[in-house]
């Protein structure tokens, strides 16, 4: 169970995967039995939200330093460019209602999207950081509850319903 719990914990720290694929690892009964909910949620959210903080304050200074570096230039270079367009492009889209744009950007869960990259986002922005943590926090929180339902087969059962 142990293993369980670990594989669950680490998987939600791994970008691109995060939460959104630990709740069903937990959920499912691969190593065993499936995980109680309650606690699943805690260690997929604890798990997907403990990189943040490092993401917030660093990861900027990290791909600036190596973007003028002979072999990863290159791609750091992309890296910058990228997420200052993607921070402008939301900024303006979104306005004054920044943090919920932040909330839903990470809370829906979709390819791209999720806690390190909204993360990275609002570094680019310059964003409060109280304020982003607690939006990524609650997106982190609503992807749980989505894929919990996903996985549940919530959403099969209702198309075949309302079909």
């Amino acid at each position: 169970m142990f293993k369980k719990y670990l594989l669950v914990f680490l998987t939600s720290m791994v970008p691109l995967i995060e939460l959104r694929g630990a709740v069903p690892i937990g959920l499912s009964n691969f190593l065993g039995n499936s995980l109680p909910i309650i606690q699943l949620y805690i260690i997929c959210i604890i798990g997907n939200m403990l990189p943040v903080p490092f993401i917030f304050f660093f990861a900027r200074k990290v791909l600036e330093w190596g973007a003028n570096k002979k072999f990863i230039g290159k791609f750091f270079t992309f890296c910058l460019e990228k997420g200052e367009k993607g921070g402008k492009k939301l900024q303006e889209t979104a306005g004054r209602g920044l943090y919920f744009a932040l909330f839903l950007f990470v809370g829906i869960p979709l390819p791209g999207t999720g806690a390190w990259t909204g993360t990275l986002a609002a570094s680019f922005l310059d964003m409060d950081f109280k304020k982003s943590i607690i939006a990524i926090m609650a997106g982190v929180v609503l992807a749980g509850i989505i894929m919990g339902l996903a996985s549940a087969g919530v959403f099969g059962a209702a198309s075949a319903i309302f079909a």
